[in-house]
């Protein structure tokens, strides 16, 4: 059986009109499921104070961030915030790591942009503290990157064991690691370039993301029917001319529009011809969680509609 559907909304800060925390209550009442943040160090809110404020005035969507990223905070500080933020959300965290990506974040902030090997390598680490993090007791760890001597994680999360984690990939070690760790994975485009160019671009085609899939089946076996499989739209476009909103992207992404409109990084059409990409993209990748990018605003009334048709199916 497919894996029922739901949705994320992803968002810089707050949409145009309302303060921060209508737009997380907004969210909630669209029938959105969880509202995110990414994490960078320009354009954007604070993930930590933005999604304790939206958990604290909300009930039942969840707060999470597409992802952290690793390298900006010491694993043992950033275990110690989801616990406690998700004590504030009573439960409804979902934590995204990754390993760092964007060059820009490391050279404005005059960070070490390390080889992405070693950026997983430290990711793993950190992932490894963090859930030791969230059991009982004091512990030691002796990593490459990571030294830890008799350290008690407290407070526990208040989901014991921790809350669900989001693991996002688009190169081939990035998904095995998701694949092994994960309880919801991220398909992204490869973003070794450490900006989204022309390789981003090439890597979300369809094909692409049927080799992606394949990596994280291969990886996680048994484990992959209790998974779920997120995307995130990069751009929405609701709209009664489909082909126009398509011939557009065909341009930027130097590809038959008929490719374009398989790409799991676009979501256009009307109301009925999103509703039925979606089922054929669940179909052909297991899509269930669908994240969509906030525009200010634009779009997301209708946007519910989509979400009323299809999610908890």
């Amino acid at each position: 059986m497919p894996r029922p559907f739901r949705f994320g909304l992803q968002t810089h800060g707050p949409i145009e009109g309302m303060s921060w925390t209508d737009t997380a209550k907004y969210a909630e009442q669209q029938g959105y499921s969880s509202i995110m943040l990414p994490d960078h160090f320009h354009g954007q809110y604070g993930p930590m104070t933005a999604l304790a404020a939206a958990a604290a005035v909300t009930t039942e969507i969840k707060v999470g961030a597409l992802v952290f990223g690793n390298d900006y905070r010491h694993p043992v500080m950033l275990a110690k915030e989801m616990a406690t933020l998700d004590h504030i959300a009573e439960g409804r965290v979902e934590f995204g790591l990754g390993a760092g990506w964007m060059r820009t974040d490391y050279d404005e902030s005059g960070m070490p942009y390390d080889r992405p090997g070693v950026r997983i390598d430290r990711m793993i680490e950190s992932l490894q503290i963090i859930k030791r993090c969230w059991q009982e007791g004091s512990f030691d760890f002796a990593g490459d990157h990571y030294q830890i001597t008799g350290y008690d994680g407290l407070p526990l999360p208040y989901t014991p064991g921790g809350p669900p984690v989001i693991i996002g990939g688009g190169g081939p070690r990035m998904l095995g690691v998701a694949a092994e760790h994960a309880d919801i994975v991220a398909i992204t485009a490869n973003l070794r370039a450490g900006a989204v160019g022309e390789d981003a671009i090439a890597d979300s085609m369809p094909e692409a993301y049927d080799r992606k899939i394949a990596r994280v089946k291969e990886v996680a076996g048994d484990r992959f029917d209790s998974m779920e499989i997120n995307s995130l739209a990069m751009n929405t476009s609701i709209t009664d001319d489909r082909d126009g909103a398509l011939e557009f992207f065909a341009q930027i992404f130097n590809a038959p529009k008929e490719v374009v409109a398989q790409s799991p990084a676009l979501i256009a059409g009307s109301v009925g011809e999103i509703v039925e990409t979606l089922q054929e993209r669940r179909d052909r990748w297991g899509f269930n969680y669908v994240v969509v990018q906030q525009n200010g605003g634009q779009g997301m009334e209708q946007f519910s509609e989509v979400i009323a048709a299809l999610a908890g199916t």
